[in-house]
């Protein structure tokens, strides 16, 4: 197969702080496109020269540039470094905090890393991504029972980017599949069932996402996985476990990442509107 058909698409998230906001707002970009890609983080760019050593490696490797970056003269750097380079650049504050100073005749202060900053909330994120990352995909079971939140369902039901996405509002979420053939790990079943989602699609959506996900992996077809019949015995068998558990069930079929973990959100007793969420008061 030539390199060039299995190459992921490279992003580069450039920040005067942590990243978390460019991150999110790339991977809620990226969601709408199946395809593979790849993001990599610089975190506190204060320095023109820090800016230039960027864009010099992401016109290296091809990659796309997604800048918060407050400073004029990084910004700049970045905005004209990579035009010279013909890397493509976003940049994501800059616009809207323009727009809101013509609208409110205000200076902005233009000092980086004000959106977390380093209270007791932005740790709490911090653990819980990192929670999320080493319980994804039914790793590391000993000490899933230290999660706030564990999803299951079977394959391709969303429960990555669910889990990361629960992972940024605080909640220390793992994921555990249910795979066929194989009982459930006996470290989800000990679980308190009020602490488990079981994840539910419609097996037509299913059998798409799972036919596309062979495509894009150029592998060839694995006929349980995309059997329509052996579909539909999964999430019976799926939906029948939930019941037996006594595990809360959210359907995804049709819907983005966002909006089910919007009713995750709120099955758990938590509103969208947690960390994040932009409705914290002006101090």
């Amino acid at each position: 197969m030539p390199a060039e058909q299995t190459k992921h698409a490279e992003i580069f998230v450039v920040s005067d702080g942590t990243g978390d906001t460019a991150s999110s707002a790339t991977q809620a970009a990226m969601l709408q496109f199946r395809m593979p890609w790849r993001m990599r983080t610089f975190r506190d760019v204060r320095q023109e020269s820090q800016a230039r050593r960027v864009i010099d490696l992401a016109a290296r490797a091809g990659a796309m540039v997604v800048f918060t970056v407050v400073d004029e003269r990084v910004a700049r750097t970045l905005r004209d470094h990579g035009a010279s380079q013909g890397v493509h650049i976003v940049d994501l504050l800059g616009p809207l905090i323009s727009r809101v100073a013509q609208h409110l005749d205000a200076e902005p202060r233009l000092q980086p890393g004000l959106l977390h900053g380093f209270s007791d909330e932005y740790f709490r994120r911090i653990d819980a991504v990192e929670f999320a990352v080493r319980h994804d995909d039914g790793a590391n079971l000993r000490t899933l029972a230290e999660a706030d939140l564990v999803l299951t369902g079977v394959s391709r039901t969303s429960k990555t980017p669910l889990s990361m996405y629960l992972a940024q509002r605080g909640i220390k979420t793992g994921n555990v599949p249910l795979v066929p053939g194989l009982d459930p790990p006996r470290e989800l079943l000990e679980l308190d069932p009020r602490r488990v989602i079981g994840l539910a699609l419609d097996s037509g959506a299913l059998l798409t996402i799972r036919r596309s996900r062979l495509r894009l992996m150029h592998a060839p077809p694995y006929a349980n996985y995309v059997d329509p019949d052996g579909v539909l015995g999964e999430l019976a068998r799926a939906r029948r476990l939930y019941r037996e558990r006594g595990w809360r069930v959210v359907d995804i079929s049709g819907k983005a990442v966002e909006e089910t973990a919007g009713r995750i959100l709120e099955l758990i007793g938590r509103k969208a509107s947690d960390p994040q969420s932009g409705t914290t008061a002006a101090g």
